[in-house]
């Protein structure tokens, strides 16, 4: 499969998205979400707990790195969501020459989720932000989701903004995935 690439113009566009890959997503699946600060990480994973029935407020896990929501699919199964933010994880205060990915599996496992991105449940499902750097050592089948946004201006070092379109690009990664977005790109 192809990848898919979707424009957002606006927030709520970016919720929606969120919402239709909710619903192709099933237990065991993981979801890595990466793109710039600000780049709309948060609002596509309150979208995407919406499409998962979740009631409580979905807000970046950045401070407390994650948190488990309880849901349900559109059949009614119950879902469980571990929506994890790995912007702080995977710093430098390791042995010098240690794999930055092998720095956020042992965080991971000092946080105690290491298990359940090793091997989610049959109705969990993880959402990942900032994920992208050990992608390969948490999840050989996952749905990679990059989002970009626009600079201020066309000068290569102006700072990004929060206004205007945002570019998503959904990579599947292993056969996971292959039959199930086509219902995205509808």
């Amino acid at each position: 499969m192809t990848d898919l690439r979707f424009q957002a113009p606006h927030a709520e566009d970016m919720r929606t998205l969120g919402q239709a890959v909710a619903q192709c997503v099933r237990g065991g699946d993981v979801i890595l979400l990466s793109g710039p600060l600000g780049a709309g990480k948060t609002t596509f994973a309150q979208g995407f707990g919406q499409g998962l029935g979740i009631a409580e407020p979905i807000v970046s896990p950045t401070f407390t790195i994650a948190r488990e929501l309880d849901g349900h699919r559109h059949d009614g199964t119950p879902i469980h969501l571990i929506h994890v933010d790995a912007y702080r994880l995977g710093g430098a205060a390791y042995a010098p020459g240690q794999d930055g990915a092998d720095r956020l599996l042992d965080e991971l496992e000092s946080l105690g989720l290491d298990e359940e991105l090793d091997d989610p449940g049959a109705n969990t499902v993880i959402l990942m932000e900032w994920g992208e750097q050990m992608a390969a050592a948490l999840a050989d089948e996952r749905l990679d989701i990059h989002i970009e946004r626009p600079s201020a201006t066309t000068d290569h070092d102006a700072q990004p903004t929060s206004d205007g379109m945002r570019t998503v690009t959904i990579h599947p990664v292993g056969a996971r995935f292959k039959h199930r977005l086509d219902r995205i790109s509808q």
